[in-house]
């Protein structure tokens, strides 16, 4: 069954628009932390750690919302429109700026906790917009016939979204000017939010029975996850990788910058950007043909492959070859395995599984894969000092332990296979 035209408008259009929101969260709030406020990493994992708790419950209880109302243009549309206010306001945020509101505080680790303050306030209203309606809107319009070719198209959103941002804006991050940076992409996620309005159809959703408590907890009963093994399986398997993922993302433009001291990073991640999302949308063909797990494991040799490389090597076109093998492998995977969750979540609850989801592919990975990466940074003892300050620096092994951490995501994969193949 093929999708209407404005149904992948509205992928593309939301989707892209809320990768923008993402990319600034996921890479350069790390970066503006480190470069205007803290170089401890630790900052950097707490941060990473409380944004991901605030977007589970949020998901969790937005979901269940949701569920019931029968209801995602709403939440879409109101989410986008305060998503974009809440990143716009965050380039207010400085050291100077907080040593003037509260001259009595040690300003430095106040304007850090102000960042995790702001930086949660924000995925509230992201995780609502774009975690739970979003992403149930995506299971509700799709169907299993069609799911593995609209992830690979969604799979490659935010590759698309970090290529326009460090193309087009990472100059403004690199001069300082914060301020127009959050207020430029701050504006763009509200405009989507009204234009949404006009844009989106409600999809006809099958409205959750019982009370919001029990629709809450649904996820989490032993009876349920026997009813569901498929499912728990298939999100276990993307825990994992998530968890991989994470243990050297947050790090990866202040190792490229700081570590291999390549100046023109953007670039780098221009054309690894690049190839990774025209393998992600030509392998993602054959998703649905092949089978989504019989594709996940060679898509997880060659990240795996890539994160050796990733380890090995220096230089820019080496780094280039290595990441382009790394994020090819990362966005095919992320496409399988996101499909497959969709595949075996109750038709009923889908809303409320994108809680269930989050906790699996964000809250878990995003404090235990931060966590590893800190500690092998820490550990490392690469430092330099700038001005007097001695800073922590990511070394290669963020990648060898992501890679370790990949290894263990084959086992839920081959049990997932082993049972839809006894089911089948």
């Amino acid at each position: 069954m093929k999708l209407a035209k404005r149904i992948w408008a509205s992928f593309i259009l939301i989707g892209l628009v809320g990768q923008f929101a993402w990319t600034i969260e996921n890479m350069y709030f790390n970066v503006f932390l480190y470069n205007t406020i803290s170089t401890d990493p630790a900052y950097i994992a707490a941060m990473v750690a409380a944004s991901a708790a605030a977007a589970t419950i949020t998901t969790l209880l937005m979901g269940v919302l949701s569920d019931k109302l029968g209801k995602r243009k709403l939440f879409i549309c109101g989410g986008y429109i305060l998503w974009g206010l809440s990143t716009a306001m965050f380039g207010f945020i400085s050291v100077q700026n907080i040593s003037r509101w509260f001259p009595a505080a040690n300003a430095a680790a106040t304007a850090a906790m102000a960042v995790v303050i702001a930086d949660c306030i924000m995925t509230f209203f992201g995780s609502t917009a774009n975690d739970t309606a979003f992403n149930a809107y995506v299971t509700d319009v799709t169907s299993k016939e069609n799911r593995g070719k609209a992830e690979s198209v969604l799979s490659i959103l935010p590759l698309i979204s970090m290529l326009i941002i460090f193309g087009a804006f990472d100059g403004m991050t690199r001069q300082g000017r914060w301020q127009e940076f959050f207020f430029i992409f701050g504006l763009l996620v509200t405009a989507t939010g009204i234009l949404s309005i006009f844009l989106l159809k409600e999809p006809n959703v099958q409205k959750s029975e019982g009370s919001s408590v029990a629709n809450l907890l649904y996820g989490f009963k032993p009876s349920v996850i026997r009813q569901n093994p498929l499912l728990y399986l298939a999100l276990c398997s993307l825990g994992l990788f998530s968890v991989a993922v994470q243990v050297f993302f947050p790090y990866l433009i202040i190792y490229i910058q700081n570590y291999l001291k390549i100046d023109a990073y953007a670039i780098v991640l221009g054309v690894v950007l690049i190839i990774a999302s025209i393998v992600s949308v030509v392998g993602g063909r054959f998703i649905d043909k092949i089978g989504k797990l019989r594709f996940a494991l060679p898509a997880l040799g060659v990240m795996l492959a890539g994160l050796i490389g990733m380890f090995l090597v220096n230089g820019m076109v080496p780094v280039i070859i290595a990441g382009s093998v790394m994020m090819s492998g990362y966005m095919l995977v992320l496409a399988a395995l996101s499909a497959t969750v969709r595949d075996h979540t109750p038709a009923d609850k889908v809303g409320h599984f994108q809680g269930i989801r989050m906790i699996f592919a964000v809250l878990l990975p995003m404090i235990i894969g931060p966590s590893i990466g800190a500690a092998v940074i820490k550990n490392s003892g690469s430092t330099y000092v700038d001005l007097g300050v001695t800073k922590n620096v990511p070394t290669p092994a963020i990648f060898l332990a992501a890679a370790l951490v990949l290894l263990l995501a084959i086992i839920p994969i081959m049990l997932l296979k082993r049972r839809t193949g006894h089911e089948n």
